[in-house]
């Protein structure tokens, strides 16, 4: 009889273990959050005011969702749901990052403007970037636009990626004056040519880029993030070559990962730039996934950047940069699981929606945090985001960890207050109040429509894995449909008590449509963070940061020597940016930070290059530790007592020097 009840109880094991899991998410679902009065005093130091961002002469977005192919057709809305992009850069030159680069999918146009805060020597007629003369077809559509100094000029350049073809470089050129169409010399990022004035290249599919000097020397090295395998997604007529996710949980069928190594670049009237892929930089079995973000980080100090891919319907990856000078290696690390941690829990065995990641330093430690986005709507896909935090004693030991396979980060978003969002995209650090406490901030939702369609995929999420691959085995997913159509952007500012607290609504940000992309910039050079969304189906916003009671802060522009002598004449800047430099501050008090100049990262947000402390009530000088490579793979450091505010540093192989900009 003991043996029987024993097998009994061991066949019930799983059924028991389902019930709990139903009833403590029915409890977290009503933990405690914080009241209304909480939250309008952690409001008090914050305000921002919409402002309306300029478009192009004529500019009439008509498009509702997209054309895609037939296979798609009933799930055109699902298909539909990314593409809204937006970034904020310095294009004029002049030292301030009131440039705005945006994808409309509403229009599948790439929009240059300028921030509604630029002053008027900052200011040009906002245009459509067209990558003509190379080749593009009714089955492209553009993704995201990434600023970058991509031939060392010192002049900016654009990087836009799109399903359907490989990624276009819009290099600025020596002689131009103004930003302007005629500026900008469209340059294939993967090497391709046409003899007929098609595009005959591989049809990725690309959600995400992440830009850094991974082999070391300093040069911005770009790693693309595809999500559907190469096909023809937005072909109606086109080759019945498509599929979905062959998981919901463990998807390993994408168009995955490709590690892009700068090789060459020329500068002048017809700039370039050449690119070499890294054929296995990263392990084959997490290059695979479907991607929709990705992030870098130097977490041990080596000034060879490590990266996070952040995958849908599956495992993320924390990758060791193994690499070597002309040569990109990655290994990936992984967290450890305990008898008590949930599997998802330990970076990189979850099975989550990942769609968003950004570095920052939570606890003001000096050590890189990580915060990515998931699938968290009560009674829908309930996840957690994620807050892994750095258990490394020191970069050292985390190198050593990681050079083990082992990543030394803990999961903690319940405890601070960031668990649970809804239906997350980008995610972005920014320390908008200059308390010295970061703040984040979090796109939401995912098609809008008036039929809720929640119950559909919570019943496809429970299918057999052998269905998900076949399009035609999917729920209805179609104009009118609704799953998270009216979540809101999320505001999350630190608390009294140690947590985050989710103050949108106080501050008016809560507006009930998707969005995806976020960009945060000091526009004005006055200290204050302002920010840019991209919306899907939507016009995007513009937030100025307009509260009156911010704190000091530090503003830092790193730049390196450009490559060309005409500092300062035409669109060119105080230098190039310094790709892979971090920095590290202490006040008085002890209390240290640590950030870097972020290349390009996240979902279809990008930041721009300045590093931003805030500093609070403190008005004193500051102790700044800088670290950089120089273009052979050395790692340079350097000691300098600051004064708040802001400063543009040019980094040279042998120290670092203060210099004025326009």
């Amino acid at each position: 009889m003991t043996v029987l009840a024993g097998g009994r109880t061991r066949r019930a094991l799983p059924g028991i273990v389902a019930l709990a899991v139903i009833l403590v998410l029915f409890f977290v679902a009503r933990l405690p959050n914080a009241s209304g009065a909480d939250k309008t005093g952690v409001a008090q130091p914050y305000k921002f005011t919409e402002l309306p961002i300029a478009m192009p002469a004529g500019y009439h977005p008509t498009q509702t969702i997209r054309k895609v192919n037939r296979e798609y057709y009933h799930i055109r809305s699902w298909v539909s749901s990314v593409g809204a992009g937006i970034t904020l850069t310095d294009l004029t030159g002049h030292g301030r990052a009131d440039s705005l680069c945006l994808t409309d999918p509403r229009t599948d146009q790439v929009v240059v403007t300028y921030a509604p805060t630029a002053p008027a020597a900052d200011r040009f007629v906002p245009y459509e970037l067209n990558p003509a003369p190379l080749p593009m077809d009714s089955a492209m559509a553009p993704m995201g636009c990434a600023a970058g100094d991509f031939n060392g000029d010192g002049r900016m350049d654009l990087l836009v990626y799109y399903w359907g073809r490989t990624p276009v470089v819009f290099l600025a050129k020596a002689d131009a004056t103004t930003v302007a169409p005629a500026s900008y010399r469209p340059v294939e990022l993967v090497p391709e040519v046409s003899v007929d004035g098609k595009y005959h290249g591989p049809r990725w599919n690309t959600n995400a880029v992440s830009i850094a000097p991974f082999d070391g020397t300093g040069h911005p090295d770009v790693v693309i993030g595809n999500y559907y395998p190469d096909s023809d997604v937005l072909n109606p007529g086109g080759l019945s070559n498509v599929m979905m996710n062959s998981s919901m949980s463990n998807a390993k069928n994408a168009g995955g990962d490709h590690v892009l190594r700068w090789y060459s670049a020329t500068t002048g009237a017809t700039p370039t730039v050449s690119y070499v892929e890294e054929q296995g930089a990263i392990p084959y079995k997490a290059a695979t996934g479907w991607t929709l973000a990705e992030a870098s980080a130097d977490l041990t100090g080596d000034g060879k950047p490590e990266l996070y891919i952040a995958n849908d319907f599956g495992k993320a990856h924390l990758l060791y940069n193994e690499s070597t000078p002309g040569h990109i290696q990655f290994r990936e690390a992984t967290g450890t699981r305990g008898p008590t941690t949930p599997k998802s829990f330990a970076l990189g065995h979850g099975s989550f929606k990942g769609m968003g990641v950004d570095f920052g330093d939570v606890l003001h430690n000096g050590r890189f945090d990580i915060f990515s986005g998931n699938i968290t709507t009560a009674w829908g896909l309930e996840e957690s985001n994620f807050l892994f935090l750095n258990d490394a004693a020191s970069p050292s030991a985390m190198a050593t960890e990681l050079a083990k396979g082992h990543a030394p980060f803990t999961q903690r978003a319940q405890e601070y207050g960031v668990a649970w969002t809804g239906w997350a995209w980008d995610d972005k650090f920014g320390d908008f109040s200059n308390s010295g406490n970061p703040d984040i901030v979090q796109a939401d939702g995912f098609v809008k429509g008036t039929i809720n369609r929640w119950p559909w995929l919570q019943e496809m999420a429970m299918a057999n894995d052998n269905v998900y691959t076949n399009p035609s085995i999917w729920p209805d997913v179609q104009p009118g449909d609704d799953i998270a159509g009216h979540q809101t952007l999320a505001f999350y500012a630190p608390g009294a008590n140690g947590k985050f607290v989710n103050i949108s609504k106080q501050l008016g940000l809560a507006v009930p449509t998707p969005t995806r992309g976020i960009a945060i910039a000091d526009t004005r050079g006055t200290g204050a963070l302002d920010f840019a969304v991209a919306r899907q189906w939507e016009a995007p916003a513009f937030y100025a940061n307009t509260s009156t009671r911010l704190g000091n802060y530090l503003g830092l522009y790193l730049v390196k020597p450009s490559t060309d002598s005409k500092a300062g004449q035409g669109l060119e800047g105080a230098g190039s940016p310094a790709y892979g430099a971090t920095v590290k501050i202490t006040t008085p008090d002890g209390r240290s930070q640590i950030s870097q100049l972020d290349g390009g990262s996240g979902h279809s947000g990008k930041r721009s290059f300045e590093v931003h402390f805030g500093l609070g009530g403190y008005n004193g000088p500051v102790s700044v530790h800088l670290q950089w490579l120089d273009a052979h793979g050395q790692v340079h450091t350097q000691d300098m007592t600051l004064a708040p505010g802001d400063h543009t540093l040019c980094l040279m192989d042998s120290m670092a020097k203060e210099v004025p900009t326009r």
